[in-house]
């Protein structure tokens, strides 16, 4: 991590299904500075998370246990708060009402999203 990022301190809701992906998020996370809230695997859990927490920012599996993650990314747009998408599927998949949000192809290293983060938190 680079320190004009600016990715240190920021607290990011952490929604994803796969617990092997999380812990990945997580440590990626981790050493961007980075302080983690959740991990989320359902999409209740993470609508949960998205109403009552500070937030930063959010890093959003688009497929949550089968259920599309688009609930919470209209609650967080709704509080101004940013987001990434992370997919399995085609950035071409997503809602069209989210279309400007960044989204990172899975499998993804740790520069495509710490670039992507940057970018979206206006940091990059």
């Amino acid at each position: 991590m680079t320190a004009e990022d600016g990715l240190s301190g920021l607290r990011l809701l952490l929604v994803e299904d796969e617990a092997m992906v999380a812990m990945m998020l997580e440590d990626m996370l981790d050493d961007f500075g980075c302080a983690v809230v959740g991990p989320a695997a359902s999409v209740a859990a993470a609508l949960e998370l998205a109403g009552r927490e500070g937030l930063d920012g959010a890093i959003l599996d688009v497929n949550v246990g089968g259920e599309p993650i688009y609930p919470v990314a209209e609650a967080l747009a709704a509080r101004g708060v940013p987001f990434v998408f992370t997919t399995g599927y085609g950035a071409a998949d997503i809602d069209r009402r989210f279309a400007d949000a960044p989204a990172v192809q899975k499998p993804f290293s740790a520069g495509a999203l710490r670039e992507a983060l940057a970018r979206t938190m206006g940091k990059g």
